[in-house]
């Protein structure tokens, strides 16, 4: 049965959030074992963006958006929207207006795993949305769908008061549970990335910094000279 709101759910630590936004979705997603990123048919509406904060979720009906306008009374600042139809629909469920609504209360931005509609001016007014397809055509009011429960978005699970990370990249959620453990290992792997891009800087390639050539020895290959080559394929 759906139409149950949960209100105040736990949050991951403002501040970790925050912090997980300035190293971007591909980053994160490494740093956490390669997990948590959403479908790639989850794209910005916008470029150049990025956002992070604590997910408040949404199903709804297919074609209505009575529990977007739900949601926005449980959001609050530095959270992001993350919303799912109960049921595939590419319609507009959002636009304008709703993210007016939403950028009053400090709401970061949008994910949704549906249509989106106005996208000029969520672009001139600076509301960051991430969604599966940008489509005019309008949904109704009147069904029920729940708010701040576990969902189910792009092949990956979102819980209220996890973090989401977005950017050009797509989207990624972070576990509020552990949100801290991959915040470190975030600063791991960037300084383990800044340590290779200075050894690219200076010449070396991918074959040494990776230290790939046992692995390419174990796998058999081998290298050949042009003039040797020709003579084997000519034999």
């Amino acid at each position: 049965m759906s139409g149950l709101i949960v209100t105040n759910p736990p949050r991951a630590d403002r501040a970790v959030a925050d912090a997980l936004g300035g190293f971007g979705v591909a980053t994160v997603h490494e740093a956490q074992g390669r997990s948590g990123l959403l479908g790639s048919h989850i794209n910005p509406v916008q470029r150049g963006v990025r956002i992070s904060g604590n997910a408040v979720t949404a199903t709804v009906a297919p074609g209505d958006n009575t529990m977007i306008g739900v949601a926005v009374e449980q959001c609050g600042e530095g959270d992001v929207l993350v919303v799912s139809p109960t049921a595939p629909c590419d319609m507009g469920y959002f636009g304008d207006l709703l993210a007016t609504s939403l950028k009053a209360r400090g709401v970061r931005g949008l994910i949704i795993e549906a249509g989106v509609r106005d996208v000029a001016d969520l672009n001139e007014m600076g509301f960051p949305v991430w969604s599966k397809a940008v489509s005019a055509e309008g949904t109704v009011k009147g069904t029920l769908g729940d708010v701040n429960v576990p969902i189910s978005i792009a092949g990956r699970i979102v819980s209220p008061g996890d973090v989401i990370v977005a950017d050009d990249d797509g989207v990624v959620v972070v576990a509020r549970l552990r949100a801290a453990e991959v915040l470190a290992a975030s600063h791991a792997r960037e300084e383990k990335e800044a340590l290779a891009r200075s050894r690219y800087e200076a010449g070396e390639i991918a074959l040494d910094v990776n230290n790939m050539r046992p692995l390419l020895e174990r796998a058999g290959a081998r290298y050949v000279d042009y003039a040797d080559w020709v003579k084997e394929t000519d034999s």
